[in-house]
């Protein structure tokens, strides 16, 4: 799966709906910036919790939105990796199919990530 497809696969039905509900979209938008910004947690582990939801929620856009952020922020493969043991501890047997997916998700938005 090309992760970096499926971002680009949501960007014009994203835009679409901006244009029918943008107070929605923007106050989505600062919530996000909220609960994503630096913190107690570092941005890193906020993405790596959101990408463990993702792989529980089984959401392909999510997925890679959230691999791409942790990629971003200088998550290491070791942490996504044992990041997606709990999820498969926690969500079972959809996690097994999910798991690798975002496993797979921020080894391609690493490659493309720029060096810190």
């Amino acid at each position: 799966m090309d992760h970096h497809h499926v971002q680009e696969e949501l960007a014009g039905p994203a835009r679409e709906l901006r244009a029918e509900i943008p107070e929605v979209l923007t106050a989505f938008a600062q919530l996000s910036r909220a609960s994503m910004g630096e913190g107690a947690l570092p941005r890193a582990t906020k993405e790596l919790i959101a990408l463990a939801i993702a792989i529980t929620r089984e959401c392909d856009g999510c997925i890679a939105a959230h691999a791409r952020g942790a990629a971003r922020q200088g998550a290491s493969r070791r942490e996504v990796a044992e990041m997606v043991g709990v999820a498969i501890l926690m969500n079972g047997g959809p996690a097994t199919v999910w798991g690798p997916r975002a496993l797979e998700a921020f080894d391609q938005f690493s490659e493309a990530a720029p060096a810190s």
